[in-house]
Parts: structure tokens; C-alpha cells; sequence
């Protein structure tokens, strides 16, 4: 069974930093590009942060651009999201994604060009 798992979330102070885990298990991810989507209180899902296949190259929403880092490690199939300043609209619930294709070489926003989904992890920013 193709899972995975996200990890990491929590309360903090508006300032303060966290850092989210996704873990993969049931296949190899590690010629998908990898990304973080979230989806805040009534909001639509918003694509985050997205990471190459091969890890030298990332792509972040404007939100996020110098405040998070997207990184993985494919030796341990696991994809990480350090995320730092962390602001209360940074609240919402955090997924984990694969590209549903191998070997893209282009990043995607949409949520339909991935096709595998985590449950997601709750990060809560207090003001």
C-alpha cells in the first residue's frame, strides 16, 4: 500500500518556526517531483512548495519565498518542510504530494497533476 505520512505540525507563536516531515512508503518516490500543499480555515487547497526529482532545484509560492524550505532525502523517502517567521495566515492544514508522472522536469501548482496525497498535518499560528 502506497502511503504517506506527514509530521511535524503544531502550535506556535506567530515568529516561530516549524519544520514538517512526509514520509513514503509502498514505492519509491524518488523520481517524482515532491510538494507541500495547504489548505487554510475555509479556504481553497494552495500549492506551497515544490521539490525536483533529483533535489537541486525548488519552487515556492510568493507567500512563502524566504521564510520556507523545501528539501528531501531520498535515501530515507522522506521529503521535509522547514518552515521559519511563521505568520498566523500560515495556519492550515499541510499535505504532502507526488507527482503522479516520473521524471517531470517542470513543477505544477495544480493539485490534479499529483497522485499521491498525504492526510495532513494541522499547523496552528497564534498571533
Amino acid at each position: 500500500q502506497v502511503q504517506l505520512v506527514e509530521s511535524g505540525g503544531g502550535l506556535v507563536q506567530a515568529g516561530g518556526s516549524l519544520r514538517l516531515s512526509c514520509a513514503a512508503s509502498g514505492r519509491s518516490f524518488s523520481t517524482n517531483v515532491m510538494s507541500w500543499f495547504r489548505q487554510g480555515p475555509g479556504k481553497e487547497r494552495e500549492f506551497v512548495a515544490a521539490i525536483s526529482w533529483r533535489g537541486g532545484r525548488t519552487y515556492y509560492v510568493d507567500s512563502v519565498k524566504g521564510r520556507f524550505t523545501i528539501s528531501r532525502d531520498n535515501a530515507k523517502s522522506a521529503v521535509y518542510l522547514q518552515m521559519n517567521s511563521l505568520e498566523p495566515e500560515d495556519t492550515a492544514v499541510y499535505y504532502c504530494a507526488a507527482d503522479a508522472f516520473s521524471f517531470r522536469e517542470g513543477f505544477s501548482e495544480r493539485s490534479r497533476d499529483y497522485g499521491y496525497w498525504g492526510q495532513g498535518t494541522q499547523v496552528l499560528v497564534s498571533s
